[in-house]
């Protein structure tokens, strides 16, 4: 049975899932055109609350990346195996299916199921002392 916490978590899962999605792979950057991959307005259209609602968004995915993952120095995010839980749940979560699973983690339900729940109260503790949620 989920709570509000539970459903807040696996929103913000998928965001982070959907964010994680556009950040560039082993360093090289998917942009169409460089010249304009800084541009903070992807038309001419937008208003600066969009534009602060991109932004206010994209720190809050990157708080939630290093609860997870830490930085590049290891310093920071979750331990396996709670981080691959963690990948599965947002993964999952960003699909609306319940089918995506990680070699790192138990093959028994039980025991995997046991990991999730201790990965996802860790989580939220920690995105909660962060501010994000």
């Amino acid at each position: 049975m989920m709570n509000d916490s539970d459903q807040i978590l696996d929103d913000i899962l998928s965001r982070w899932h959907h964010w994680m999605k556009g950040k560039p792979l082993n360093g090289v950057d998917r942009s169409d055109d460089p010249a304009f991959r800084d541009a903070m307005s992807r038309s001419g259209w937008d208003s600066a609350g969009d534009i602060l609602d991109r932004e206010l968004e994209a720190v809050k995915m990157q708080a939630v990346d290093f609860q997870v993952s830490g930085d590049s120095r290891g310093q920071g995010g979750l331990p396996e195996p709670y981080r691959a839980a963690i990948y599965v749940l947002a993964r999952n979560c960003y699909t609306g299916k319940k089918v995506w699973l990680n070699p790192r983690l138990p093959n028994d339900p039980q025991e995997r199921g046991v990991i999730i729940r201790e990965a996802r109260n860790m989580l939220t503790l920690r995105l909660m002392s962060a501010g994000v949620m």
